[in-house]
Parts: C-alpha cells; sequence; structure tokens
C-alpha cells in the first residue's frame, strides 16, 4: 500500500535551505589516504591533491587494524583519551574479520549492548538498560526507521553510551550507534569484489568501486545482494543495497559528498518460541510459530543525503549536512501469546499486521573552532539543527479460522489468518528545531573541562483518522553536558562527567499520541560517569569506566503485548572494561567486559520497585583476537558471554545465561585475493540469545560457518 504524505512548515524549508547550501560552495580537500571521520560524523576517506603533495584542514584522527582514536559522532576532532565518556569503534577491518554484513551482527561483540528481537523485523538494542528502536545514526544524522541496518557501505559502527542529548538530540538515554559510511578517496582507483556462502545456504555478493574521475571529483559506489537463511524452519529473506557518492574537491579548503542509499528488505518474521515454566521453551529451536505466508517483512528505504565542509579560516570549519529519507514498511505477525499450557501441551497464538510510510527531512550545521585565547586551548563546537518528519501508519488485527489455540509440535499447525479491520489510523507530525554550543577547555596541559548546552524544541501533532479525533504537545527542553579531564600522562587519563538527555512520552517511533500521553511531561534521562583511559602504545588503548543512569518517567513494554506502559523512576549502575588494537604487530584484540545492574525504583502497578530491567544481563563478556601465524594465514577467536537476565520487565521468564564461542581462519592466495572461513557457535552452545516479550524468545543458532572470498583489482 503506497501512501502519500503532506509536507510543510517552516522547519521543512530549513532543512530544504540547509540541503541546497552544500551546492553553493566547492568542495574540500584531504591528505590522508585511510578512511577518517569527519568532525561532524561523515566519512572522509581522504582526496588527493593535484600536486601529489599532502594537503590536510583539520586531523581527524586514524584507523590501526581494530583500534581508532576518535568518533566521527563526537563532531569535533577530539582524540577518544580526552572524551569524558565511553566510546567504542568497531573499524571496518574488524567487521570484515568477524564476517558480519549486518548491524546486529557487529554489534554482539560491543560489551554493553544487549541485542533485541525487534520483532524480527527491526534492529532493537538495550544500551546501560535502555532499551531503543531508534537511536540510530548514519554520518551523524538521525536514521529512526525501523528496518534491519546492512554494512555492505559502511566503515565502521561507533558506540557513544551514557545520555547524548547534547550532540544528538531527543533519545539516546542509554547511548547511541552512529555508522560512518564509506566515501570517495579522490586521491587513488580501488575496486574490491566479495563473496559468502553459508552452511545454512545463505549468502551475499558485494561489490564497492572507488575511482577519481578527475583530479577534483571522485565516485564510489558500493552494492550488495545478500539472501538469508537459518536454523528456523521457515525463515528465508533477501537484502538488495546500492550506495553511489559523488565527492568534490576543487581546492583544499573545501569538500561536499553527495549521497544516495537504497534499500530493499524482505524476510520472515520470526517471533521465536514461548516460554514454559518460567524458561524458554526447550527442545523446539527451529520450530515456526507463524505463518509463512503471513510472517512477511517488507521494507524499501531512500536516504538522499548532501555534506559540505569548508574551512572558514585556519582553526575554523563549517560543516552543513542535509538529509531526506523515505522508508515504506510492512510487516505481518502471527507468534506465541502465551506461555505453554503444560497440561494440556498447547499455547495461545495472536496476529496483527502494520504499514508505515515515513518522510523525514534533517538539516544540520557545526562550526568548529580550535584556538587559544590568553594562552587557555579551546574546542568549540557550536551548531543548529531542524528536523521535520511524517509518518502514516496503520494496524489490523488477525483472525484466526479457527481455534488460535494450538497443539504444540514440532510443525505447529497454524490455522489460516485474515486481518480484520483496522484497528489504528494515525497520521503524526513532529518538527524540531534545535541549537547547542560547547566548549573543550584546555586550562592547562594536564587538565581539561568540558561544558555545553543544548536547546530542544520538539513540537508532535497525531491525527487518529479512525476517530478524527487529535492531540498536540510541544516540549522546550535543555540538555546540559559538563566534564572534567585530568592527564598526569600525555597517554593517560581519568575523567568525569554529567549528561542529560529527555524523549517524548510518544516513544521513540511518533507512530501515535494520544490525549493522556499528551499530559506527560518527557521521560528524562540523567548519566554521572567516571573513568580511566590509557593509550598503552599509539596502537593499543584500555579504558575503564563506572557509571550511574537514572530514568524518570520511564516506560518500557509489556510483557504479554509489547505496548509501552509507564513504570516510573529506574536506575541502572555498571562498570565497564575494554582492550583494544594491537598486542603486538601480529596480534590484533577487541576486549570488553561488563558488569551492570538495573531495577525499577519506583512502585506502580505496572512495575513495583526492586523489579530488575529487562534483558539486562548481569555480566557480558565480548572478545575478538586475531593472530598472523605466517605472513598469509591468520587465526582468529572470538568469545561472547552474558549472565541470565530477565526476557521482559514482569521478571517471569529468565533468559538463562550462555556462552558462545566463534573462530576464523584467514589465508592470502595472493596478493590480490583472499579467503575466510568463520565459524559460529564452534561448540554447539544452546542457548537462547534475545527476547521481546515473556513469549516471543529467540533461539541460538547451532554450530554453522560461513566461506568468504574477496578479490582487490
Amino acid at each position: 500500500m503506497r501512501m502519500v504524505l503532506k509536507k510543510d512548515c517552516v522547519l521543512h524549508r530549513i532543512a530544504l535551505l540547509l540541503l541546497s547550501t552544500a551546492a553553493l560552495v566547492p568542495p574540500m580537500a584531504y591528505a590522508q589516504s585511510a578512511p577518517v571521520a569527519s568532525a561532524d560524523g561523515g566519512a572522509n576517506d581522504g582526496a588527493g591533491a593535484d600536486d601529489g603533495e599532502n594537503r590536510v584542514i583539520v586531523v581527524v584522527g586514524e584507523v590501526d587494524g581494530y583500534r581508532a582514536d576518535t568518533a566521527g559522532g563526537l563532531k569535533t576532532p577530539t582524540p577518544l583519551i580526552d572524551v569524558p565518556q565511553t566510546v567504542t569503534v568497531l573499524t571496518r577491518e574488524q567487521l570484515d574479520d568477524q564476517g558480519a554484513t549486518q548491524l546486529g551482527e557487529a554489534l554482539r561483540y560491543v560489551p554493553g549492548v544487549v541485542l533485541g528481537m525487534g520483532e524480527g523485523h527491526r534492529d532493537q538494542i538495550t544500551l546501560r538498560g535502555q532499551n531503543t528502536t531508534a537511536d540510530f545514526y548514519l554520518d551523524g544524522l538521525r536514521d529512526d526507521t525501523q528496518y534491519y541496518r546492512s554494512l555492505y557501505n559502511i566503515e565502521r559502527v561507533e558506540v557513544l553510551k551514557g545520555a547524548n542529548a547534547l550532540l544528538f538530540g531527543r533519545g539516546g538515554g542509554g547511548g547511541v550507534i552512529n555508522r560512518v559510511r564509506k566515501a570517495p578517496t579522490l586521491s587513488s582507483a580501488l575496486a574490491t569484489a566479495s563473496a559468502a556462502v553459508g552452511s545454512f545456504g545463505d549468502f551475499v555478493l558485494s561489490a564497492d568501486l572507488d575511482q577519481p574521475l578527475s583530479q577534483t571529483i571522485g565516485a564510489r559506489i558500493n552494492g550488495t545482494y545478500e539472501e538469508f537463511d537459518n536454523h528456523r524452519a521457515a525463515f528465508h529473506g533477501r537484502f538488495i543495497g546500492v550506495n553511489p557518492t559523488l565527492a568534490f574537491a576543487p581546492d583544499d579548503a573545501t569538500r561536499i559528498d553527495l549521497s544516495y542509499n537504497y534499500d530493499d528488505d524482505s524476510r520472515i518474521t520470526d517471533r521465536g518460541v514461548p516460554s514454559l515454566g518460567g524458561r524458554p521453551l526447550e527442545g523446539f529451536r527451529d520450530t515456526f510459530f507463524g505463518r509463512s505466508d503471513v510472517n512477511i517483512s517488507t521494507v524499501r528505504a531512500h536516504i538522499v543525503q548532501s555534506r559540505l565542509e569548508h574551512r572558514l579560516a585556519e582553526n575554523l570549519t563549517l560543516t552543513v549536512a542535509g538529509q531526506y529519507s523515505h522508508s515504506d514498511k510492512y510487516y505481518g505477525n502471527v507468534f506465541a501469546s502465551s506461555a505453554v499450557n503444560p497440561a494440556a501441551g498447547t499455547v495461545a497464538l495472536a496476529g496483527y499486521n502494520s504499514a508505515a510510510v515515513r518522510d523525514s527531512w534533517i538539516g544540520q550545521a557545526n562550526l568548529v573552532w580550535q584556538g587559544k585565547t590568553g594562552g587557555i586551548g579551546h574546542t568549540v563546537l557550536a551548531g543548529i539543527e531542524a528536523g521535520d518528519q511524517a509518518t502514516y501508519s496503520t494496524r489490523a488485527e488477525a483472525v484466526f479460522t479457527g481455534s488460535n489455540v494450538v497443539a504444540l509440535a514440532t510443525q505447529i499447525a497454524v490455522p489460516p489468518v485474515r486481518f480484520g479491520a483496522q484497528s489504528r489510523t494515525t497520521f503524526t507530525k513532529v518538527q524540531t528545531l534545535s541549537a547547542y554550543v560547547q566548549d573543550q577547555i584546555e586550562l592547562a596541559p594536564f587538565l581539561q573541562i568540558v561544558g555545553g548546552v543544548r536547546y530542544d524544541e520538539f513540537r508532535i501533532r497525531a491525527d487518529n483518522l479512525l476517530n478524527t479525533t487529535s492531540a498536540a504537545r510541544t516540549d522546550r527542553k535543555w540538555s546540559p553536558r559538563a566534564g572534567i579531564i585530568v592527564k598526569p600522562k600525555a597517554n593517560v587519563s581519568l575523567y568525569g562527567s554529567y549528561t542529560r538527555s529527555f524523549l517524548p512520552q510518544s516513544g521513540d517511533q511518533f507512530s501515535a499520541l494520544d490525549a493522556t500521553q499528551a499530559t506527560l511531561d518527557p521521560q528524562e534521562f540523567t548519566n554521572l560517569e567516571a573513568g580511566a583511559k590509557w593509550d598503552i602504545t599509539p596502537a593499543l588503548a584500555l579504558t575503564a569506566a563506572a557509571y550511574r543512569l537514572d530514568r524518570d518517567n520511564s516506560r518500557f513494554n509489556d510483557p504479554v503485548t509489547g505496548l509501552p506502559q509507564l513504570s516510573g523512576k529506574t536506575r541502572t549502575r555498571g562498570i565497564e572494561l575494554s582492550a583494544s588494537g594491537r598486542i603486538l604487530p601480529q596480534w590484533q584484540v577487541s576486549l570488553g567486559y561488563t558488569l551492570q545492574h538495573g531495577e525499577v525504583r519506583s512502585s506502580t502497578a505496572a512495575a513495583p520497585a526492586g523489579r530488575k530491567l529487562a534483558q539486562l544481563p548481569e555480566s557480558q563478556i565480548a572478545l575478538w583476537t586475531r593472530y598472523e601465524a605466517t605472513p598469509k594465514l591468520g587465526l582468529a577467536l572470538g568469545v561472547t558471554h552474558q549472565s541470565s537476565s530477565f526476557a521482559a520487565i514482569s521478571n517471569a521468564v529468565t533468559l538463562p545465561g550462555y556462552t558462545r564461542v566463534d573462530t576464523a581462519v584467514f589465508y592470502k592466495l595472493s596478493t590480490a585475493i583472499s579467503a575466510q572461513i568463520n565459524i559460529e557457535n564452534l561448540l554447539n552452545t544452546s542457548y537462547f540469545p534475545t527476547a521481546h516479550t515473556d513469549n516471543n524468545i529467540f533461539t541460538g543458532a547451532p554450530r554453522n560457518a560461513r566461506l568468504s572470498v574477496k578479490v582487490i583489482f
């Protein structure tokens, strides 16, 4: 079903103006050949000067294997050692070594990130106890549509933990995920092609062509075709992605990148297995509790993005970015809606379908100044952002031809299903206008302070098209950030920070707003963090952090329906340790450990005080390490561990703890051809990695392998 959205308002025009500004100023040149991130989250792989000289405007960081020394999502070229918060960067090399093609596959190796099921049709994560479907960004710009994100065109993935409203606006209470896209280098041509096939019958084909068109113009195109399959009885699907990008660099002061991203995803919607006796149902690892003719998810997403970077003066850089995105999504669900009845050996089913069309416009402009006043150093960020988002969504409930209670069996006999009249039809409009400023002040070589604040005006209006009612709300919120960094040595930092964020009660997708929600104050997140960072060598970094995250006016998903409910106050506390980089020239490691605890702190009918937060394991370990045994042969080992956790806020169903071991072997057949084999779940562990409700619990895959071949032309 194709639906048309109205586009109006001043904010829309502001976003259009910011988008078009990039066409008025010539683009920036770069010197690095290795991919690096721009000061506001974009990807810049370097641009070559026509005379062969290196022409650098802003040093924005380098990547050495598994370690990066800055993150584009920070919007300033601040080294990670001087950032008073926990930041994890997954580099392209690490993503390739792990054989990750989807965002969820990569994030399982980030400690503190707990993957959600996302109802089998979207990325969903829990960060520091905060569940989200919307805190995802592409080159620093919001990408909050509910879908699965591919990595075929991504240079690296950045996880910025803690409340991040100053940099990103609403949401981001537990952290955000920023993907940095591959961009033209302008300095040299590169072409790669790869193919991979898995033991379940899944496969992926991808290509990356980076080609200078002249001394000042370059083009890059990434494309992929992927077919999905796994251990589940009915699961299959396919993904098509194409991303052409143009870059212009007529002089050494300016650069423009223009990008178009098309994603087309179609797959079976699978919501796992129910529970029995307070634990996941065992012995039905592959059983599908749905219908393959109903459980269908499709999404087509278009993202157009432009980015201008211009050096106004030696230490002053302007970045202007604009993004338009359009997504058209449909999914149907039939799933287990109750625990298994042990006496009768039966389970109840429910279902619904949902469709949504979303148009989003975002415009953002940032100024970054690095300099000194009276011997005191400054890195000043000042920016504005405007957004306009319109969503038309529908929902209809499933009607079973026959009983919705079925007998438990290896193959569930689900009766035919049709969908009744629409139970929800809404049109929502979200408009935002934001301004922010931050200064990182170097008072002495051993002492820095960070202070900043963001102002957001957030307007939402929702029209219920079934009963012709409307509701609206406007929130105006200040989001501060403060931090201190003490550096006893140049390669060691100790820090403390305070950050705050907010999220309107209409939820992170803003698909509906009723009269009750319109009266409620936004949820607020307050994050206190203290930590230490140590760059043991330029190639190896250690970090440690302790945090406390309080959430007021919080919401959680109902353990049965999955719909949001109010729960009052929650608190999460944790310790995070990590190491990344090269221990030896031939030995790389990415290692993290998280110890965390989260609970409800205010008694409500929905969630009494003392309830543990859902899908928050007390401990997590994520290890990936690669060793070059010979110049041609490499070996890798991966270990992921999660202790037990609760599937939902009811605390009625426990997901058992588990440890999964992965491995990989790499071999260079020649300078241009390489091959690798990745084996997942080497020890064939039986486990339940994630859930959506107490009775939608996903089963981990048994031992499986994937063979990949990569060719460089």
